[in-house]
């Protein structure tokens, strides 16, 4: 997990992780933990006397909420108001292509693929030909090319979890 160094208005610093972000204005001094749903916890106090106390808590309800949910991939989920087709988010196409060495056009949609700690890499779902495409082709396709990318992004759902539920153990027991 990462840390950085965050003072206070008092002056006084503290190493806070990611995730949680210091709230002093005239009525609200706390740290507010951002994983999940938001949570503020509180200094209870106008001075920042209580600051290292909910800071305390705070990190304590992040760890526990690390170890519950599933880690942010920072993924978009939602489609693109300037994506000019209906296709699910990491599908595009049909695309046009000619195979090198050959003559005959192909069609294929393309699936954006997530790999963790990696670039990201495109795989092809295979349509058909301009003599052989066809709706069926084209929604069997669609559902082979969804149905990969959910895998993908899944598996990399899952090893950004696994990973950032290692790195705040250590951290915690260094």
């Amino acid at each position: 997990m990462k840390y950085r160094e965050v003072s206070i208005f008092t002056g006084t610093s503290f190493q806070v992780p990611e995730h949680i972000r210091r709230l002093d204005s005239q009525r609200t001094h706390g740290w507010q933990l951002r994983y999940g749903k938001w949570m503020m916890f509180s200094d209870h106090a106008n001075d920042g006397s209580g600051a290292k106390a909910s800071l305390a808590a705070a990190k304590q309800e992040l760890l526990k909420r690390i170890d519950a949910l599933h880690a942010p991939t920072g993924l978009r989920t939602d489609i693109m108001s300037w994506k000019s087709s209906a296709l699910p988010v990491g599908i595009s196409g049909p695309v046009k292509s000619v195979r090198a060495g050959r003559r005959t056009v192909e069609f294929n949609y393309l699936i954006s693929t997530p790999r963790f700690e990696e670039k990201t890499t495109t795989r092809k779902v295979y349509i058909g030909t301009e003599n052989t495409i066809t709706d069926k082709r084209l929604s069997a396709a669609l559902a082979k090319a969804i149905e990969i990318r959910k895998e993908v992004v899944r598996d990399f759902q899952d090893e950004k979890t696994h990973a950032k539920r290692k790195l705040s153990r250590k951290r915690e027991k260094a």
